[in-house]
């Protein structure tokens, strides 16, 4: 006998007579065959479930952060290796205006948008396309140079400020180049108001 199968037991007495003996052999053999019947249809047998990477997917390995080109080259700011100082300095100085840009470009960087727009004059981009210019990267960077001169014109004043930007475009593609951006504000002459004798950007080309 199959260790697996146990009988079952059903009492009778010769009472019942022939058809309780039938009862019980009847029992005995559906219980046998129910310990050996396959699963019902609607029953899963297990599966062991094994997960495989197909060959074709390959995970990309993180993309370098972009090192800003070196100083006197085409793309780095002016060799003469001035950073912004980082001494004393009025808002209205030369040293005012690089402080301003430096401050954009963090912002840009930080992804605040807003914030960097309004360090622009009435003259400024779009706000409505400002934000989606820099869809186009992954990565914004800068250096900032040391101002130039203050120059003087119509009742303004103007700074021009190297800068160097460099990160990754969205198509994975390492950039780097140089810009000059020009600042500028209102003299500190009768009718002006705190906002124009404040620095701002006026342009910035490449």
């Amino acid at each position: 006998m199959n260790p697996k199968l146990r009988p079952v037991h059903v009492p009778f007495s010769f009472r019942n007579g022939w058809s309780g003996m039938r009862i019980a052999i009847l029992v005995f053999a559906l219980a046998a065959a129910s310990c050996g019947s396959p699963p019902a249809a609607n029953e899963q047998a297990p599966v062991n479930v094994v997960e495989t990477v197909p060959e074709n997917v390959a995970t990309a390995a993180p993309l370098p952060r972009v090192e800003p080109a070196a100083p006197g080259t085409p793309a780095g700011l002016p060799d003469d290796r001035t950073p912004v100082s980082e001494a004393p300095f009025t808002e209205t100085s030369a040293q005012g205006a690089a402080n301003v840009v430096q401050t954009y470009f963090a912002l840009i960087e930080e992804k605040k948008y807003d914030q960097a727009r309004a360090l622009w004059g009435p003259n400024g981009p779009n706000a409505a396309t400002f934000e989606k210019s820099f869809d186009a990267y992954t990565e914004y960077h800068a250096q900032v140079g040391a101002p130039g001169a203050m120059e003087g014109a119509a009742g303004s004043s103007y700074v021009e400020v190297p800068v160097q930007l460099y990160g990754r475009r969205s198509t994975g593609e390492a950039f780097r180049t140089r810009a000059t951006v020009t600042m500028r504000r209102v003299n500190d002459v009768p009718g002006s108001t705190p906002a124009q004798r404040r620095w701002h950007i006026e342009r910035i080309e490449p």
